[in-house]
């Protein structure tokens, strides 16, 4: 994505700005990356929104073009060489790594590094730097390897602040350190992410990203998101989303992740959905949104069935866990197990696809009760399609910052810090058994027979069960066949043989290409045994005439007799019961 703004009389003063979303190394040291991939960047698109803006208010002059590229590593080869050239030929610029989690730190600091010694300005922000100095005050072996180099930091966020960034740039005195974190910035009216679509293009299906808002009001301690935006809603208005939608849907894009960490508490939640109804209903604009919400959200009068109107077509839960002490042990206690199957029914009945995360290795948790609980889900949660995630002490949470201050054992390589790896030790699994519950949570949550169960359940309400098909296809082959987490799958992986992991020996080209291929091929042919083998299932279902009638001990109506169900049949969950019964019996006197 290449933006170039200039006057007419001078073009010969040049700045070029690159902004880059890096990824992440796998296992074996390669730079995860894809043809497609699945999840576009909001960072990204944000700053690639502000650089815009910048470059039309002409923020280094009038006599100054910018030429803005971006780019997303993801569905992207970096080759640093090409970056350092791009801003040698303008005579002058710097390059962003934006959006750096703390798994993508060491990614990012390995393409900064030739450029460092090319003499090309670089910065580097995300939740890494922003985590990290919000807990830590900054202290951070990477961090200060970052410093060591001459990088600049940049923590926060960059509303109203890039501005300053490129004079200093251009002024040639970047400062090691943009702190920003006592002042986060209102986002209403601030300038809109914006995606290209041939950058949207790259992903599957086309999808592009916003945040409406910022911020969530819970305190979860393995969450970053309140360290680092704040636990006070900051949103845009409703005017903007509608801004954002149409200036996407004019180039063409008709899909949109809306990445906020809980759009159920956006205060405007509603003139905004009733904007994009309008847009839908009234003007006929074919959209559809992925949005995140919490487990609470169906007490909010109307949200589900707005949610429905405005086109969203898929919902992320933090589910999280089934056992109330683990959930109150993370500081999770806005959910409450007893809500879970109203709440998942009703976005059941709004013919929404729902998609649950689910963190395992809290301290209460074995190989056993994780297996356990599992089929306890799939047999009383009507939810389509569980995330697992290793329970990750992330820097910018309190749980790691509680870790650091306690001297426990914490891996010193931030890109195993995925949520798909184990970061710490357990009280009660060893690494080994940790990582063996993680592997055989997909495992026993995917089976085949319960891929139809979920496809019959999809169907049963008239929701899309193609696309489901599609997403369980992805979730399973993800895990099964390329050995990711879904999140960081996609469409044919890219490996580059001299983009590997500066610690790890560049293979002879004799032994990387014909693995390589083959692997390409042989995955390729199982992707398509698993699509032919599952779509089977589907056709067999979608040609049942009696697919409407199909119910289990999942979707059945809500009961007075809820709480005989297996789920609270444990000792935290009896006990849990207990304390909200006397809460109910204590409310009810106050009220009397």
């Amino acid at each position: 994505m290449r933006l170039r703004l200039a006057s007419n009389a001078t073009r010969r003063q040049r700045f070029c700005l690159v902004l880059v979303k890096p990824s992440h190394y796998d296992d074996d040291g390669y730079v995860v990356q894809w043809l497609r991939s699945p999840i576009p960047s909001n960072s990204l698109a944000s700053l690639y929104g502000l650089a815009v803006d910048c470059a039309e208010r002409a923020v280094l002059g009038k006599d100054i073009a910018f030429d803005i590229h971006a780019f997303d590593e993801t569905n992207t080869r970096i080759r640093p060489d090409r970056l350092a050239r791009m801003i040698e030929r303008a005579g002058d610029g710097m390059i962003m790594l934006v959006g750096v989690q703390s798994n993508q730190f060491p990614r990012a600091l390995d393409i900064a590094a030739p450029l460092n010694k090319r003499g090309i300005k670089v910065c580097i922000g995300g939740f890494h730097v922003s985590g990290t100095t919000s807990m830590l005050n900054g202290v951070d072996s990477d961090l200060n390897r970052a410093r060591a180099m001459g990088i600049s930091l940049f923590a926060g966020e960059a509303e109203g602040r890039l501005d300053e960034v490129l004079r200093d740039a251009a002024a040639g005195s970047l400062k090691p350190l943009y702190n920003y974190m006592d002042d986060l910035p209102n986002l209403e009216g601030a300038p809109i992410p914006l995606m290209a679509a041939v950058r949207a293009q790259r992903t599957a299906g086309g999808v592009t990203s916003f945040d409406a808002g910022r911020g969530c009001p819970y305190q979860c301690s393995f969450c970053t998101i309140i360290n680092v935006q704040g636990r006070k809603s900051r949103r845009r208005s409703p005017a903007d989303i509608e801004k954002i939608v149409r200036i996407n849907y004019a180039q063409g894009l008709r899909s949109f992740f809306i990445t906020d960490d809980n759009f159920a508490r956006n205060r405007d939640w509603e003139p905004i959905l009733d904007r994009l109804i309008h847009l839908r209903q009234v003007e006929k604009f074919n959209v559809g949104f992925i949005v995140q919400v919490d487990t609470l959200c169906h007490k909010l009068p109307n949200f589900i069935e707005k949610c429905a109107l405005a086109g969203v077509r898929r919902v992320f839960i933090g589910l999280e866990n089934i056992n109330p002490d683990n959930l109150a042990g993370a500081k999770k206690r806005q959910n409450k197990i007893t809500e879970y199957r109203r709440m998942l029914l009703a976005w059941k009945s709004a013919r929404i696809i729902t998609y649950a995360g689910y963190i395992l290795g809290f301290p209460n948790d074995t190989v056993e009760s994780i297996l356990r609980d599992i089929d306890i889900i799939k047999r009383e949660l009507p939810v389509d399609l569980v995330e697992f995630f290793c329970l990750t002490p992330l820097p910018g949470s309190e749980d790691h910052l509680a870790l650091v201050r306690a001297g426990a054992p914490l891996d010193s390589d931030m890109n195993r810090y995925d949520a798909i790896h184990v970061c710490t030790t357990h009280p009660r699994m060893s690494r080994q058994e940790w990582e063996r519950a993680y592997r055989l949570a997909w495992q026993r949550y995917y089976t085949i027979d319960h891929i139809e169960t979920v496809l019959r359940r999809v169907a049963s309400v008239g929701a899309n069960a193609g696309n489901a098909l599609f997403l369980i296809t992805w979730f399973k082959g993800s895990n099964d066949l390329e050995g990711v987490h879904p999140l960081e799958g996609g469409f044919l992986r890219l490996k580059y043989r001299r983009d590997r992991r500066p610690e790890r020996p560049i293979e002879p080209a004799w032994k990387f290409y014909p693995r390589y291929y083959s692997e390409i091929v042989i995955k390729s042919v199982r992707w398509a045994a698993l699509y032919v083998r599952l779509r089977r299932i589907y056709l067999r279902i979608k040609y049942d005439p009696r697919r409407f009638e199909y119910t289990d001990h999942a979707m059945t109506p809500i009961s007075d007799e809820e709480t005989l169900r297996e789920i609270f049949q444990n000792d935290a969950a009896q006990a849990y019961l207990d304390r909200s019964h006397r809460l109910d019996q204590a409310r009810h006197k106050t009220t009397v």
